[in-house]
């Protein structure tokens, strides 16, 4: 496999996609996917034909990332608009591209991209390994149905973003865009990929059980005492000072986990605005008589774990990959304020030469050893395709 990246911070959409796509493209001899991350100011309409003109019949899948992305060149941002991409090729790589807006349940979605996906790519049997991209929501329903469909097989991604958490989101799939669905890629290849699924978080004594959640994603209660309240006895705050979207703020250091069935994995819950009633709107599913635990993070902790997870996964691997593609939570990028182009410097040292892309998403999708696939927030999915 090999892989290449272009970015373009040109007012006009399809000017910039064009730009992006080729500096992409320049070093590869056929392009079998690009994947397309870019700024909501963008018209995803121009943008997608743009990349398509320069790509014509080269599957394309994507979303919008949180202010901007980092390649090898840089943090990649605009007032207007930017857009970064990765093109992925290869002799021994096929790759099926569906994506569609949600149309009867999330699973019933999930179900028909996955069988799309297979088709797109002629085969009928499942993939190496998939690339999975979601509206913020329900993703834990998508990939339920893409399992549905072909078993359990490793994947990585993340959630479309916006700039201001209100929807503006968008996910692309070829030609296609839209704010709320899926998009997958599946990966037929020889060649392995390995992922790191991470809070990079520290545990603290204070755990609770989920004594009541409403619907899958309001905290209701923990311990039995609302759990805005717990939380606040917790961290020794007022209650009401994590009104609203205080919390959201109050959470990016210190968030709530929950761990996997054997302790490998501490997938992060992440509390996104607190109700009248203290119960917490939380970023990913919830489940009651489980433990939920408050983790904790420096900022400069946050900062050095971008580059330290980076090196982890490379010290993993037997030889050095051809690409490395690295999902960073957008709530974590905003955690670090103006102190971003730190993690700039360390992530391309720690690269070592090798093409990346970084996205910056509103949902983190991965897995540990044998564990299941699954989701978070304020997580880094960090991969490596060989």
């Amino acid at each position: 496999m090999r892989s290449g990246y272009g970015s373009s911070i040109l007012a006009d959409a399809k000017a910039a996609g064009k730009q992006a796509a080729q500096t992409a493209s320049e070093n590869l001899d056929a392009v079998k996917l690009a994947l397309v991350y870019s700024s909501v100011a963008y018209d995803p309409s121009a943008l997608l034909s743009g990349v398509q003109e320069v790509l014509p019949g080269v599957p394309l899948a994507g979303n919008t990332s949180f202010t901007g992305v980092i390649t090898p060149e840089g943090y990649v941002h605009g007032d207007d608009g930017f857009v970064g991409i990765f093109a992925l090729g290869g002799d021994d790589l096929t790759v099926g591209v569906a994506g569609s807006a949600k149309s009867g349940s999330a699973r019933e979605t999930g179900q028909r991209v996955a069988r799309e996906a297979m088709a797109r790519a002629g085969k009928d049997y499942a993939p190496s390994y998939f690339y999975m991209a979601a509206s913020p929501g329900e993703e834990e329903y998508y990939l339920k149905g893409i399992t549905d469909v072909i078993g359990r097989v490793p994947m990585f991604g993340g959630s479309a973003a916006d700039n201001t958490i209100t929807g503006e989101w968008s996910l692309f799939a070829d030609g296609d865009s839209f704010p709320d669905g899926v998009t997958v890629a599946f990966f037929y290849t020889s060649h392995p990929m390995k992922n790191l699924f991470i809070g990079a978080y520290r545990e603290t004594g204070d755990f609770g059980v989920i004594t009541k959640v409403s619907g899958d994603r309001t905290l209701v209660e923990i311990d039995g005492v609302p759990a805005v309240k717990k939380y606040a006895e917790w961290t020794g705050v007022d209650p009401d000072n994590l009104a609203g979207g205080a919390l959201l703020a109050a959470t990016i250091t210190s968030p709530l986990g929950v761990k996997d069935r054997l302790g490998d994995l501490i997938a992060i819950r992440h509390p996104m605005n607190s109700n009248d009633d203290y119960s917490m709107a939380i970023g990913s599913n919830l489940a009651e008589k489980t433990v939920v635990i408050r983790m904790e993070a420096t900022v400069d902790e946050l900062i050095s774990s971008a580059s330290e997870t980076l090196a982890k996964l490379r010290d993993s691997l037997a030889a050095q990959p051809a690409a490395y593609h690295l999902v960073h939570c957008g709530g974590r990028r905003a955690g670090m304020g103006d102190r971003l182009e730190e993690v700039v410097t360390a992530v391309k040292k720690e690269a070592q030469g090798v093409p990346f892309i970084m996205e910056f998403t509103f949902g983190e999708y991965g897995f540990t050893d044998d564990g299941n696939n699954t989701t978070g927030g304020l997580m880094l999915s960090y991969t490596a395709l060989s």
